[in-house]
């Protein structure tokens, strides 16, 4: 669902403001919303969204609100009333209760080839 600004702004470049959209929302328990950038926005004028996705727990009561972001590094962005400035999806989420172990082989737990590889340990780019 495409969410709209219930206000005008203008973003400096470099600059964030938080947008009201005039919609609330009450998500189900067991419902994540989750907030997305439109893909025309950002590759058009850098208009993107500072936490993407932006995350609306089932337990949110009120205005969704996005956090927009300037990425144009010289012209400023001017979002009009009425424009839209995101997408919303809502979708289930698996609950889960996370048990604390001391390590993975006490948990039962196989290794695998990646381990505790972090950022970029998985390749996929000439440049890693």
């Amino acid at each position: 669902m495409d969410l709209y600004s219930a206000e005008d702004v203008e973003l400096a470049p470099g600059h964030r403001a938080l947008v009201g959209t005039g919609i609330a929302v009450a998500i189900p328990h067991g419902m994540v919303g989750l907030v997305h950038p439109r893909s025309g926005l950002a590759a058009r004028v850098g208009l993107s969204i500072v936490n993407s996705p932006g995350t609306i727990d089932a337990g949110y009561r009120g205005e969704i609100k996005v956090a927009l972001i300037n990425l144009d590094p010289a012209a400023a962005i001017i979002v009009n009333r009425g424009d839209r400035i995101a997408q919303l999806l809502v979708q289930r989420v698996e609950l889960v209760d996370l048990v604390e172990v001391s390590s993975f082989d006490e948990a039962g737990m196989a290794e695998t080839s990646r381990g505790d590889g972090g950022h970029g340990s998985s390749g996929g780019h000439a440049s890693l």
